[in-house]
């Protein structure tokens, strides 16, 4: 019987104790490993489905959560429309706009199914989102789930791929309140800090403008520790003074991009900046705040700059796209 037919069987009875997670890239399997390894804890008896648009990914996180978690009840979803059916709580990971919508609009997408649903199956049922995307998608997405009797909240997060493994993620929710109090204890398997912004669209909004601070500040960062060294200073020695002056930030304490200038040897240009946040993704965040500063008038003149060196970092080299967004280090070594 397939995961769609079983569901149906026992729709009420299974979709109470079943999570679902949708979009198992960097971010999302970490998420949702952290989501179902801690429900465990809580309970044994629960089923977890996994759903991505690359059916191999979700199966191999499948056979990875079996065999660190033996007997856990884990379940392969072909769709998002047999992840809605099997459970009651849906978190999605996707990686930009378009995405959302064909996850939640689409023929055989979550709002579609939560449609056909029985008005108490669809009430019961919660939908998070901690995809970064445009404001509006996310407020009109809302919107439908909600028509459609469901809750919903946008969550999109803080803290990168390192967080997600560890656990110690930042939350950022737009939401009713009473949504996010539904939404909390999901939230709080998978982070530290759940931080309700406001309405639908508010933790979209939080996160935007969060992460246009932290591409600006990445970019300057390598500016001043490439500046340095030729100036003659060992990293090491900038990096100390920038992390315990006005100058720190996370950018430079945590993300340094010059290998050999943290003790902890632990940011990703130790690793040739793989394992982090992609360069692409930072331009996607840099793209929605420019969008959405030219709908509200306010002027973002650094954000501008910041986005015009990282799409040129990357025109320059292809490879830093996937790279985290502290290659644009080596993108000014090179002479820009």
């Amino acid at each position: 019987m397939s995961l769609a037919a079983h569901t149906l069987n026992h729709a009420s009875r299974s979709r109470a104790k079943s999570i679902s997670f949708i979009g198992l890239g960097r971010m999302g399997s970490e998420m949702a490993y952290n989501l179902f390894s801690n429900r465990m804890a809580d309970t044994s008896h629960f089923r977890f489905v996994v759903c991505d648009a690359v059916p191999e990914t979700a199966s191999r996180f499948s056979d990875n959560f079996r065999k660190h978690f033996r007997g856990a009840n884990i379940a392969v979803a072909a769709n998002p429309e047999e992840a809605t059916l099997a459970s009651e709580t849906i978190v999605t990971m996707l990686p930009s706009s378009p995405h959302v919508r064909q996850v939640y609009h689409d023929s055989g997408g979550i709002i579609p199914t939560l449609r056909s649903l029985p008005s108490a199956d669809a009430s019961n049922t919660l939908c998070i989102d901690s995809t970064t995307l445009d404001v509006q998608v996310g407020r009109d997405v809302a919107a439908e789930a909600e028509a459609a009797g469901a809750g919903m909240v946008d969550a999109p997060v803080s803290g990168g791929v390192t967080g997600a493994k560890a656990g110690t993620l930042s939350f950022l929710v737009g939401g009713s309140k009473a949504s996010f109090g539904r939404a909390s204890p999901i939230l709080s398997l998978m982070g530290q800090r759940i931080i309700h912004c406001g309405p639908a669209g508010s933790g979209l909004a939080a996160k935007i403008c969060n992460n246009l601070v932290l591409g600006v500040q990445q970019v300057v960062v390598a500016e001043a520790m490439l500046l340095g060294q030729r100036l003659g200073l060992d990293p090491s020695t900038l990096a100390r003074v920038i992390n315990n002056s006005t100058g720190a930030c996370w950018a430079s304490s945590v993300n340094n991009p010059v290998p050999g200038a943290l003790a902890a040897k632990s940011a990703p240009c130790e690793r040739d900046f793989e394992g982090g946040f992609a360069t692409a993704l930072m331009i996607k965040d840099l793209g929605l705040a420019m969008d959405v500063s030219k709908a509200s008038g306010s002027p973002l003149p650094l954000t501008s700059a910041a986005e015009r060196v990282y799409v040129e970092a990357v025109r320059r080299d292809g490879e830093l796209a996937k790279k985290d967004f502290s290659s644009v280090y080596r993108y000014l070594e090179r002479g820009m």
